[in-house]
């Protein structure tokens, strides 16, 4: 596959602008959102803010039409902004830039990619005032992070250990044998000098495999994150904080962090290392403040016990840090002192939820994504203390003309008395009094939560199906985060019992207020809340008329013993082994209350997820198939893990859960829609002109 740019690396952009330009939707007489808007919407994906804080690298995320480019993920490309939102596109095209970052001195913008011969993620860097990119790194294996020493010249990196040769050689003959969950390559810290072009990775290899890397400001130390090895059980539950010298192996400090990991970042005088950690072991989410001393390995609270989870941290100077904490179902950006005092709001709760806030290196100018009901993740930034955020980009600009639908927070309480709150996007053309079909999108996790932010996605049909006359509600039941860590430990131990619980309440809710037909509602979700719509279709089918489940839990006995996160499953989710609770882990499957299934199910999977096994959803679908109680239909998305990726898969999963919905909430219901897919839509209808022939060909063979 070959990777084209813009003239900022002497490739002519304006092919391309007309491929895209013809591939782009028109709104229709209606200029509501559709299925084919979504599917090749752009927005901002990472942030990046220069030294001096006065320009912004960021990625935009460009999704594939697969009728016109072979199926992939969404590409990313690289592209840099000033403050008057002037924007210039640096790398574009076949291309998926990440971990996009500046060199110290503001000279360069880095990234990772894979381009030309290259068949590993490898570090790139392009100067900010013209030429093309030059590879620094020279290696077989993928980086996984990296970080800049503040004279510009070294870098640290994380990679695998390389494959020996004779390894290689057995490899290529058949002996490729995996000795399950043994063996692993783990990763380690490198130095690369990008003068004299040497690598040397004994400067910082450590005990286990590392996760991330961060160069102290004033160049003498290195701080990591490690696990005891490369399972993703281990990276969820065992991540530890290390330091340690460039010029030798043994970890200078140990930092033995209560829970789970979150961010790291060092203080500007570099004696400090602010992280995001979790309360303790059994906190679901790292999301509070403490502050480890180098010296003396100690770790001090600075943001504990908060309603709320910090996702973003900076510090300001050597005294204060700069966090974001999502908050309920608000985003706030704020400061705090390393003593925990004076705490200060910079950004309050509003419009517009924020993301990925990075914070210039003169301590002055903060980036950040931000996203609103209107329109996805956009470049925003401001000044510390003197301005509010200002939007620098659009990325959809032909959305201009689009009609979305009122997105409202919602508090309602549940049956124990408990508060909850949850976002709610209103039908378009909404009727007073008319009752309306209700989509409950059920959030994974469960440590995760719902903002009032941009609400559409693939699989989650938000304003598309707002368009078309429904109400689609989005709840934080207990167990999400973004109300401290109690709230967040509410569901443990009571899979499918209070939480689920919590989803029958929003509907009688929402019902109450006269808005929605109880006989008209829907459930949809992936992965945990996939197991909440199987659950929905079972257990509680009383109360769901359609039910679309993506990656679902089916089965807690066997999902225990497919899952490649068996210990987060026990610490933080069900707290009880089943070796010692097995009727309990049985009573708390779906597939045990198949018998109650009323409910036309679609079941969604991709065949290589290791996180919920496929196998999760072909026991339910064969338990519910052969009772023949309701419809059920199983789809697998081909080479696709926990979640699909690809674009032709992600178009579908779209159309085929609205069509899923639309004829059980709103049809006539009865046997499922036919399993074949209208995809014409999104098939340019210029395809097949020798004049669209000629403008893609030559725009995606430009060497």
């Amino acid at each position: 596959m070959k990777t084209f740019v813009t003239s900022r690396e002497c490739i002519p952009l304006l092919l391309f602008v007309l491929v895209a330009a013809m591939a782009a939707p028109t709104a229709n007489s209606q200029q509501v959102m559709t299925p084919e808007h979504l599917a090749l919407m752009k927005y901002v994906n990472e942030v990046a803010v220069s030294p001096d804080g006065n320009t912004f690298a960021y990625s935009l995320r460009v999704q594939r039409n697969p009728f016109m480019e072979d199926n992939g993920e969404a590409w990313l490309e690289l592209h840099v902004a000033d403050r008057s939102g002037q924007s210039r596109p640096y790398v574009t095209g076949e291309i998926k830039i990440s971990d996009i970052d500046w060199t110290p001195d503001g000279k360069y913008i880095s990234y990772l990619a894979e381009r030309g011969e290259d068949t590993v993620k490898s570090l790139y860097i392009i100067p900010v005032d013209g030429g093309e990119s030059k590879k620094i790194t020279d290696n077989v294996i993928t980086i996984k992070d990296y970080s800049w020493a503040p004279d510009s010249r070294r870098v640290a990196f994380l990679a695998k250990d390389p494959v020996p040769e004779e390894t290689c050689e057995l490899r290529k003959m058949g002996f490729d044998q995996e000795v399950y969950e043994e063996g692993l390559e783990r990763v380690v810290g490198w130095i690369h000098d990008i003068q004299t072009r040497r690598t040397d990775p004994n400067g910082v290899t450590v005990s286990g495999s590392a996760s991330r890397i961060s160069w102290s400001p004033d160049g003498k130390l290195l701080a990591m994150a490690v696990v005891p090895t490369p399972l993703i059980d281990d990276d969820y539950m065992k991540r530890k904080v290390c330091i340690v010298s460039p010029d030798r192996t043994d970890p200078w400090q140990m930092f033995d962090n209560p829970g789970k990991l979150g961010q790291i970042a060092w203080s500007p005088d570099s004696k400090h290392l602010a992280i995001i950690s979790g309360a303790d072991i059994n906190d679901p989410s790292a999301g509070e403040i403490l502050v480890a001393s180098y010296e003396d390995g100690t770790l001090s609270p600075v943001l504990t016990g908060i309603d709320g989870h910090v996702r973003d941290i900076a510090w300001l100077d050597k005294n204060t840090i700069l966090y974001r904490m999502n908050t309920g179902v608000h985003t706030i950006i704020g400061t705090i002192r390393m003593d925990g005092s004076q705490q200060k709001t910079l950004v309050g709760p509003g419009r517009t939820a924020y993301e990925d806030v990075v914070l210039s290196d003169n301590g002055k100018t903060v980036a950040m994504t931000g996203s609103s009901f209107d329109h996805p993740w956009e470049l925003y930034y401001f000044d510390v203390g003197k301005n509010n955020p200002t939007r620098l980009t659009d990325s959809n600009p032909d959305w201009a003309e689009l009609r979305f639908a009122r997105q409202e927070v919602v508090t309602y309480t549940a049956r124990d008395g408990l508060e909850l709150q949850g976002i709610l996007i209103r039908p378009l053309d909404e009727v007073p009094g008319q009752k309306y079909p209700l989509i409950l999108q059920v959030h994974g996790g469960p440590e995760s939560n719902y903002m009032n932010r941009w609400m559409t996605w693939h699989a989650g049909p938000g304003q598309i199906a707002a368009a078309r006359g429904f109400a689609v509600f989005y709840p934080n039941y207990r167990g999400s985060t973004g109300r401290g860590v109690e709230f967040s430990k509410m569901g443990q131990a009571d899979y499918a019992g209070g939480e689920f619980n919590d989803l029958v309440d929003a509907v009688d809710h929402l019902v109450n207020t006269g808005l929605v037909d109880r006989d008209k509602v829907g459930i949809t979700g992936w992965s945990y809340g996939g197991f909440a719509t199987a659950w929905g279709a079972t257990a509680l089918s009383d109360h769901f008329a359609a039910a679309v489940m993506g990656a679902g839990v089916s089965d807690l006995v066997s999902k225990f013993g497919t899952t490649d996160i068996p210990n987060e499953m026990f610490l933080v989710h069900a707290r009880r082994w089943p070796r010692d609770y097995w009727q309990w882990y049985m009573e708390r499957s779906p597939i045990y209350h198949a018998q109650n299934h009323k409910t036309p199910i679609l079941i969604i999977h991709g065949e290589d997820d290791t996180r919920v096994h496929p196998s999760q959803s072909m026991e339910l679908y064969r338990y519910l198939k052969t009772l023949g109680q309701a419809p059920v239909r199983l789809v697998f998305y081909k080479e696709e893990p926990h979640g699909v990726a690809k674009a032709a898969g992600r178009y579908d999963i779209s159309l085929r859960q609205l069509r899923w919905m639309e004829h059980y909430l709103k049809g006539p219901g009865g046997d499922p829609p036919p399993y074949e897919v209208d995809y014409s839509k999104l098939k340019p209808e210029t395809k097949t002109t020798p004049e669209y022939e000629f403008r893609f060909k030559k725009a995606t063979e430009i060497p």
